[in-house]
């Protein structure tokens, strides 16, 4: 009788440990951003995420006491760099190996770099030229330490031109120039792409031709034919649209990885950004990771949710109620992990 109620011990734990590394093999993040006068100190924000198994992040430039608060963690983070040292980084090396020296280097033995993002949200940009030959001499600098992590950029829904069916994806003129030479570059050096993307934002600008539980992705009704592919939700026809652009320019596996994506939990007058919305979005993001798209089916999803807490420091309405936490680090509304 011991042996066997040992036995089914044993087996449930194995269990449990099984389920626990698939939830994490789903890949959903979030973003940590810090633009708030009330928010936690690092230490306590890296406590709070592994107490509810969030087991990556991103934050946005390297803050070393962020840094120092991931050491041992096990959480597995994408670092970006400022946009402003963009232009820096690809004229001139030294800097570059500077840049690793002082935000990789000292850390690498003790926090799970998942990526380096050179940039957010550059391209179209003035700057936007800057970023492959930054991406280079971060490669060069990482193979001189004995460094292996990929690197990219984020980019944004407008680097695309035609969304709309996702099989007509390709990059809008303004962006084509900067876009075909990365992404090659990226499926070269087996690296992915960094994406934001927001079907909140598409929903709030048309909400009579977009519906919004397609936007939420609360139905399982096709609601987009796409040749034999089906469409149940908006952030996988954004998804697959950038894979067909991909695809096009002879980057068929670069992977994508959804480097933001979220609803806010407030707004004004009829902005659809409620608590109720918001936690509909971000729940059925964490259920629909384990999943890929129409066109990636059963390759699973990386995203980050945007964001951890609500930030004071931006603009009023929306723009400061993305957080799943408040900065006292309570629920804004629950959502698991």
């Amino acid at each position: 009788m011991q042996h066997s109620i040992l036995y089914s011990v044993v087996a449930f734990m194995l269990l449990v440990t099984e389920l626990q590394s698939y939830a994490g093999a789903q890949g959903i993040g979030a973003n940590y951003g810090r633009q708030g006068d009330n928010l936690p100190t690092p230490d306590k924000v890296i406590q709070l995420c592994k107490s509810r198994n969030i087991q990556r992040i991103r934050i946005f430039d390297p803050q070393q006491d962020v840094l120092q608060a991931l050491q041992g963690s096990g959480i597995q983070v994408i670092i970006g760099t400022l946009n402003i040292d963009v232009p820096t980084l690809a004229n001139d090396p030294a800097f570059a190996t500077t840049w690793l020296q002082t935000n990789i280097i000292p850390f690498a033995s003790s926090v799970n770099f998942r990526c380096i993002s050179v940039g957010n949200e550059m391209v179209p940009s003035q700057n936007a030229s800057s970023i492959l030959p930054a991406m280079q001499n971060l490669r060069t600098a990482l193979i001189a330490a004995n460094l292996n992590i990929p690197i990219s950029t984020v980019v944004f829904q407008n680097v695309l031109a035609s969304p709309f069916p996702p099989s007509a994806g390709t990059w809008h003129p303004d962006a084509a120039s900067i876009m075909v030479p990365l992404v090659q570059y990226m499926q070269a050096n087996g690296y992915p792409l960094l994406y934001n993307a927001y079907p909140y934002f598409a929903y709030r600008d048309n909400p009579n031709d977009i519906r919004l539980d397609y936007a939420l992705m609360s139905t399982s009704e096709v609601i987009v034919t796409d040749g034999a592919l089906g469409y149940t939700n908006l952030l996988d026809a954004s998804l697959d649209a950038l894979y067909w652009a991909l695809e096009k320019v002879g980057a068929p596996n670069v992977e994508i990885v959804v480097a933001e994506t979220g609803w806010p939990s407030e707004g004004e007058g009829h902005d659809p950004a409620t608590i109720d919305n918001a936690r509909t979005y971000n729940s059925n993001l964490i259920k629909h990771g384990q999943f890929g798209t129409p066109k990636r089916p059963g390759k699973g999803l990386e995203a980050y949710i945007f964001a951890l807490f609500n930030e004071d420091l931006k603009p009023k309405g929306s723009e400061a109620h993305w957080g799943l936490f408040y900065p006292d680090m309570s629920e804004v509304y629950h959502v698991d992990f």
